[in-house]
């Protein structure tokens, strides 16, 4: 099959070189993205303003595919809040923070936490309150501040983001730009490509600190003398403890049900969201009584914006991104004759390169460490699913694996674990430097990144 490029080809190709670019020097690359669309689109319909309209279409588009993550994001930040004020969040951790006796403990006890407080409540509102409730136990017990940011920011912000098990934030994204119906077949893939990032990443960082820590006794000692009382006294009441056992129990129940009912995609993400804002509308009331009915108000207004602000860039990201699938530029650009932009490149470049895996493997790998650098998680997953659709046009590969690939080495890069400016709130909570921290986490992740660029080249 012979591939025709088109002006329109090139042009949409010029964008995406200027949104790599834009996001390599850390700007957002909202402005690009909406230029390639109004000019892509003039193009294609030969009217400028058709053009305009293709920007509002991808925008409705793109937010059509992403509204269902939006909402449940939204609905279970606005309860960790609810949580918060309540205390119940507190006493769900304080257990956890009982069991680190010695540093070794500590560090594993303050990471396995920080990964499944963020599968279930996302890294931002874990790391408020790993950071309040552990961080200072984890200090006593012996560990470095450094030693617990490490963690908090491997586990957290590495593997639970660029996973999202639970939540399926980061792989629907990923499925919907590669051509999936649903992301269960990127979540099945990403597994053994998770399991070896987490093992040499975690593995590796804990070797380097407790050589670290050998070498310079006397800063551990300095920090627990300097620790004051992080730990806020919290005004526990029956409520309290009555959401500290509901939410993690009905959470454990909807997990339950999707492993046994095989609850996937959007099932899956109206099951958490009905479940958190339920047990919001519920807590509200039980700790506010009459002036719960405005205060779910409060706690709702708070998640959506928080959702929306996460969300606002990437689904206009994820609009441009989308020409490149054919079934949704057919949508975007309103006609039939439309067809995907990067599949087309696929096809056309491997009639005239010889492709294979451990090119495309690299290729994914590195698209998704430039274009994370901007800051942003979930800014690369567009793109990464779209070139995963791309290739997979051309060669043949396990496509949910090259997505799979790309989501990890985007979430991991813009995320925040190797980039300074996306590790402010871990370094702010646990009081050591950004820098100092992207430069502890560097040679781990880098190390991780090539371990699991060679299992998925073995896998795909």
């Amino acid at each position: 099959m012979t591939v025709e490029l088109t002006t329109a080809h090139w042009l949409f190709l010029f964008w995406v070189g200027v949104v790599i670019v834009v996001m390599a020097f850390r700007k957002d690359p909202v402005i690009p993205c909406i230029a390639g669309l109004l000019s892509v689109g003039w193009l294609v319909k030969n009217s400028f303003i058709s053009g305009v309209s293709t920007v509002f279409n991808a925008l409705i588009v793109a937010g059509n595919e992403f509204w269902g993550i939006i909402v449940v994001i939204s609905l279970i930040v606005a309860l960790s809040k609810l949580l918060s004020d309540t205390g119940a969040d507190y006493l769900v951790m304080r257990p956890a923070a009982r069991l680190m006796i010695n540093p070794d403990i500590a560090f594993w006890t303050i990471g396995f936490a920080m990964l499944l407080t963020s599968w279930f409540f996302w890294p931002s509102p874990a790391t408020a309150l790993i950071g309040a409730i552990m961080v200072p136990a984890a200090i006593r017990a012996g560990l470095p501040a450094m030693g617990a940011a490490v963690a908090m920011n491997l586990f957290g912000h590495g593997i639970a983001l660029s996973t999202d098990y639970v939540i399926q934030g980061a792989p629907t994204i990923t499925a919907k730009a590669a051509g999936f119906a649903d992301p269960s077949p990127v979540i099945a893939a990403s597994i053994p490509l998770a399991v070896t990032m987490g093992l040499v990443t975690t593995v590796t960082a804990y070797i380097m600190l407790k050589r670290s820590m050998a070498r310079n006794p006397v800063q551990i000692i300095t920090e627990q003398a300097a620790l004051t009382a992080r730990e806020v006294e919290r005004e526990l009441d029956w409520v309290s403890y009555f959401l500290a056992i509901l939410t993690p129990v009905a959470f454990a129940l909807d997990v339950a049900a999707m492993w046994a009912f095989q609850l996937r995609g959007g099932d899956a993400t109206a099951l958490l969201g009905a479940t958190a804002v339920l047990i919001l509308a519920l807590g509200t009331l039980l700790k506010y009584r009459w002036a719960g009915f405005e205060k779910i108000t409060d706690y709702v207004r708070e998640g959506f914006m928080f959702g929306i602000k996460i969300f606002a860039p990437v689904i206009i990201i994820g609009g441009f991104f989308f020409l490149g699938k054919g079934e949704l530029a057919k949508t975007i650009l309103d006609t039939q004759a439309a067809t995907g932009f990067l599949e087309d490149f696929g096809l056309a470049l491997s009639q005239a390169v010889p492709l294979n895996k451990v090119f495309v493997a690299i290729v994914s790998l590195t698209t998704g460490i430039v274009v994370g650098l901007d800051g942003s998680g979930f800014s690369p997953l567009p793109l990464v699913g779209a070139v995963a659709a791309t290739f997979d046009k051309a060669i043949q590969l396990d496509k949910a694996t090259l997505a799979a690939l790309g989501q990890i080495a985007g979430v991991w890069t813009g995320g925040g674990t190797i980039i300074p400016w996306g590790l402010i709130p871990v370094a702010a909570i646990t009081g050591v430097n950004p820098i100092d921290l992207a430069r502890q986490n560097f040679f781990p992740v880098i190390l991780g990144f090539i371990a699991t660029t060679i299992v998925a080249i073995l896998l795909m």
